[in-house]
């Protein structure tokens, strides 16, 4: 689920909006209708706007935590994972989100946990869940066939023909043990 971002412009825009009904003396009960805005967001506004007229209405900036890594920095960190698994020292070439962490640590010195790591991998990386293309070099897909029309049905039925058992010990199918 993604979040909506917000309209920082937007809101600046409503803001100053606020600012020139105050000039002209609309109440604040008046400006929060008219914008659409709760009562609280308004009296803070015309608070603000007391202090430093229209200027002190301008947008804030960025919300939220700053990123912890820099575009360079993710930059590196990319270029570092293209390279592969194994150029990192590590045994297979797949992935896992520990050894993403282990190369953004080893690249920018900044600690991952791995459960933070996937979102950094999808939304700033645009990378996406990915499952190996290739199958092990020692399958054999005509023994696998074999199997599959041979030996699968013939297990199939003899599940079927096999009663239902018990997973007592003591109760091996006779009545006088129920007892």
């Amino acid at each position: 689920m993604r979040v909506a971002r917000r309209d920082f412009e937007g809101m600046e825009q409503r803001r100053k909006g606020a600012a020139g009904l105050f000039e002209r003396g609309v109440s604040q009960a008046d400006v929060a209708r008219r914008l659409g805005v709760s009562r609280q967001s308004v009296s803070r506004w015309h608070a603000d706007w007391q202090r430093g007229g229209t200027d002190a209405l301008k947008a804030a900036g960025r919300a939220g935590r700053m990123p912890r890594l820099s575009e360079a920095q993710l930059a590196r960190v990319e270029l570092a994972l293209r390279r592969g698994p194994g150029a990192h020292g590590f045994a297979t070439d797949l992935w896992t989100l520990d050894r993403v962490a282990e190369v953004i640590e080893t690249q920018t010195g900044v600690r991952y946990h791995p459960g933070h790591v996937w979102k950094l991998l999808r939304d700033k990386l645009g990378w996406s869940r990915q499952r190996p293309a290739r199958q092990a070099i020692e399958r054999d897909d005509e023994a696998v066939a074999r199997w599959v029309a041979v030996e699968w049905p013939r297990i199939k039925r003899g599940l079927a023909d096999v009663g239902r058992g018990s997973s007592s010990r003591t109760n091996r199918g006779s009545r006088s043990s129920r007892r």
